[in-house]
């Protein structure tokens, strides 16, 4: 939504500006300019990247328009999850959730926290190295070492959506460019119209390097600061359950090890001890 929003202050302020000062829109309608730009632009985004980046791009491309699952309350979810794993080891050892993390779909645990089941990634994530800590055949540094080497690919896997739209915004104002020479190029061949005509040419061509100015700074590269900070907020909740499962490796009750996990998360997000104790309790009563 507030990319949308985004776009109207931009198109707005623009074009709103532009009429104030005595323009006329239609003047700027220039749908041969805009193929120009536009179609030289994803040829680019095509010649430049792989299947796998193209594929990355057009899955990660409609998130953008949807506001942040990462909310407090999913984070209580995760957190209230990991209490509950995590007090049913201490008290009925490691071997006890072996089933739980086998099918976490047909575990107990795991059906009262639907939002975090649907997240597959967090849901392997979290299961593997559970599955680390059940074999006892790897102490806590060589967990914590390869939970660092998991979440930095994630994230490079997730930066590359960023990279692409990123370049493709940098592309568009050499592409405006290219559009306004043409027009250059079709006016100084049309120098024996008249004046009023010549005029309108080289308007025509001008309007080449403002629409590549213009799409690139206020539509596709506001995208790609969109797409990095949601790629932070995602890595958040990797961070938690690395630093939860650490904690408990290393001897901590679960409550206190929980309290490690919320200590990673942004203050925007981050519930209160209180609050997510109260949440804890409600989810065992259930």
């Amino acid at each position: 939504m507030l990319v949308i929003v985004g776009y109207i202050i931009v198109v707005g302020s623009v074009f709103g500006g532009f009429v104030m000062a005595g323009g006329h829109l239609a003047a700027l309608f220039q749908p041969l300019e805009l193929l120009m730009i536009g179609g030289a632009a994803f040829g680019a985004f095509f010649v430049g990247n792989n299947g796998k980046a193209i594929k990355a791009t057009m899955k990660a491309f409609p998130t953008l328009f949807k506001g942040s699952k990462y909310t407090k309350a999913l984070y209580m979810e995760l957190m209230s999850l990991l209490f509950e794993l995590l007090s049913k080891v201490r008290k009925e050892g490691l071997m006890s959730i072996e089933g739980d993390i086998e099918k976490p779909e047909d575990s107990p645990i795991f059906s009262k926290y639907p939002n975090i089941l649907g997240d597959h990634h967090v849901i392997e994530f979290m299961t593997d190295y559970l599955r680390l800590m059940v074999s006892g055949n790897m102490d806590a540094f060589q967990i914590e070492n390869l939970m660092d080497n998991e979440i930095d690919t994630h994230h490079a896997e997730a930066e590359v959506p960023v990279h692409c739209i990123a370049k493709l915004g940098d592309g568009l104002p050499a592409f405006g460019i290219v559009a306004a020479v043409m027009g250059v190029v079709h006016t100084m061949e049309s120098v024996g119209l008249p004046p009023s005509e010549l005029g309108m040419l080289i308007a025509h061509a001008l309007v080449g390097t403002f629409l590549g100015i213009l799409l690139a700074y206020g539509f596709v590269g506001p995208l790609s600061s969109l797409l990095e900070q949601k790629l932070h907020e995602s890595s958040k909740m990797f961070q938690c359950v690395k630093v939860t499962l650490l904690a408990s490796l290393n001897g901590y009750a679960p409550a206190l090890a929980v309290e490690f996990g919320r200590k990673v998360l942004f203050s925007t997000e981050r519930p209160s001890f209180s609050e997510l104790e109260e949440h804890i309790k409600q989810a065992k009563a259930k």
